[in-house]
């Protein structure tokens, strides 16, 4: 039997991914949690084979700096199963914080082959990020930096913060977040927030430890 956590605060999304483990009697759910330290301290007393785990956990706390902690015990896979699709989130899957990761939203893959292969020893994750409509763009066409300045203005960074911080000038950062503007039709810098927040572009508010 392959020992499986299910780490995931939206309670339908719980159901789901039960029912579709269970249903395969290779596998036995050993617990559903909501947070991922706790799922930290059940995978320290060993026998848990695969954490699938979401990014955002209850509290806020970050699937993907347990999942790296998890890791480390040399035993445990970690599945990250998301709908966050900030480039950050699978850059840093890719760099230890997982064996695996799947968008919720987003995934062409079937999440059962996904699950097998990473139990097998396979890593698999998608090439990029996911791009989404962004009123008259999509948010492929937003570069990497253009996404590193929408991060920390989402955060509520002044101009002066964020250029200081990305050693750009005051200017360069209203000229990027003016053209993000202009080329998504937005009506205002507002708009352009609050697409990416609802489109999960960006994700700031991730507790580590």
């Amino acid at each position: 039997m392959i020992n499986t956590l299910i780490v995931e605060d939206n309670t339908y999304v719980q159901n789901h991914l039960a029912a579709l483990i269970s249903a395969d009697e290779k596998y036995n759910i050993a617990a559903v949690l909501k947070d991922a330290f706790e799922a930290e301290k059940i995978c320290e007393m060993g026998n848990i084979d695969l954490v699938i785990m979401d990014v955002q956990t209850e509290h806020n706390h970050s699937g993907l700096s347990a999942g790296e902690r998890i890791r480390k015990n040399g035993k445990t896979k970690i599945l990250i199963v998301t709908s966050l699709i900030d480039p950050d989130v699978l850059a840093k899957a890719k760099s230890g914080a997982a064996d695996s990761l799947w968008y919720k939203d987003h995934g062409e893959t079937e999440l059962l082959d996904v699950i097998q292969r990473t139990v097998s020893g396979e890593k698999v994750f998608p090439d990029i990020s996911p791009s989404v409509e962004l009123k008259d763009m999509f948010s492929s066409e937003i570069t990497a930096r253009q996404t590193e300045i929408l991060r920390r203005f989402v955060q509520g960074m002044t101009y002066d913060e964020i250029a200081k911080e990305l050693s750009l000038s005051k200017n360069g950062v209203r000229w990027n977040l003016d053209r993000i503007v202009e080329k998504g039709g937005f009506k205002n810098k507002h708009e352009l927030l609050a697409a990416v927040i609802e489109n999960k572009l960006v994700i700031t508010t991730l507790i580590d430890n």
